[in-house]
């Protein structure tokens, strides 16, 4: 008699663990947006809107594949409504490219202001 063992998660156990990942870390992405967000509104700094989005994409994405895609979706949604109500298309263009380079992993500090309270 010759008896099989089989360690190994079937497929489907697999994908379901995989999806569940993705919705934590989307989860936790959005609170971490969130939080840059808050603090952003904490600080009222003038310049410092470019060094919060980075931020706040940074460490959503951080977490993973859930947390990049929030970042995105996020940033996409709250650029998309202030350029409905007005804002410029040039400061748009800069949101939008701190935003990617947040979440590329690239140093968030890069668009920290002098003078901003460390704190933040």
């Amino acid at each position: 008699l010759v008896l099989c063992a089989n360690a190994e998660r079937p497929a489907i156990v697999k994908g379901i663990i995989q999806a569940g990942k993705f919705v934590r870390d989307a989860v936790g992405g959005a609170r971490d947006m969130y939080r840059a967000y808050q603090d952003m509104c904490e600080a009222n700094y003038i310049g410092a809107d470019k060094y919060f989005h980075a931020r706040g994409n940074y460490d959503a994405a951080r977490r993973g594949p859930g947390g990049a895609w929030a970042a995105k979706v996020i940033s996409d949604a709250r650029e998309y409504m202030q350029g409905a109500s007005g804002r410029g298309a040039e400061d748009t263009r800069e949101d939008q490219e701190a935003n990617e380079w947040g979440r590329s992993g690239g140093n968030p500090n890069v668009y920290r202001p002098k003078g901003l309270p460390s704190k933040y």
